[in-house]
């Protein structure tokens, strides 16, 4: 069963009207609704056109031009490269299980974290802090090791894939117009 989504107009104005509650709010108030885990939906108020995306994009730009930038110039380029590449496709679930298990990861800390400190949020804001200073490059290493090791799954599972469709074209199946790689021959005389 489907969780129904808040539903937030986006005037001609650029004003964003919340449906639930029957007022205009910022695109700050759309963060805390994110935040807060809320499902929203953004719709243009003229045309009913779904605008989710574009405004939670608007959110990370701005999130992106204050304070500590997330993603680095590498990253960036790197998404932009990635559009239009066969791999596109496969790039959009990759980052979203990473990210996923990165907030999992993150909730687990968070919850050793209150059972070291109870509620108390400014210890427990104060601890988290120390703990990164000193456990930060650890928590880096094991990301990367991760990562890494992600790569070199995903890499082994492209390159099953690429040994099958070479299997496809050159076993059983005749496709008309398909003429295998040169040396094949060689090897089936061999």
């Amino acid at each position: 069963m489907s969780v129904e989504k808040r539903v937030i107009k986006k005037y001609p104005n650029r004003r964003l009207y919340d449906t639930a509650t029957s007022s205009y709010i910022t695109l700050g108030d759309v963060k805390q609704l994110v935040l807060d885990s809320i499902e929203i939906q953004v719709l243009d108020a003229k045309s009913q056109d779904d605008i989710t995306r574009n405004v939670l994009l608007q959110i990370i730009l701005e999130e992106e031009n204050g304070g500590m930038p997330m993603f680095s110039y590498e990253v960036l380029t790197q998404f932009i490269r990635s559009y239009g590449q066969t791999m596109q496709g496969m790039m959009g679930p990759f980052l979203e299980k990473n990210l996923e298990l990165f907030a999992q990861l993150q909730q687990k800390m968070q919850e050793q974290a209150l059972a070291m400190c109870g509620d108390n949020n400014v210890l427990n804001t104060n601890l988290w802090g120390e703990f990164m200073k000193f456990q930060g490059p650890s928590i880096h290493n094991m990301m990367n090791g991760y990562m890494e090791q992600s790569t070199g799954m995903f890499l082994e599972m492209q390159n099953r894939m690429q040994e099958q469709t070479k299997q496809l074209f050159t076993g059983g199946f005749n496709f008309p117009g398909y003429i295998p790689p040169s040396g094949s021959e060689e090897k089936e005389q061999e």
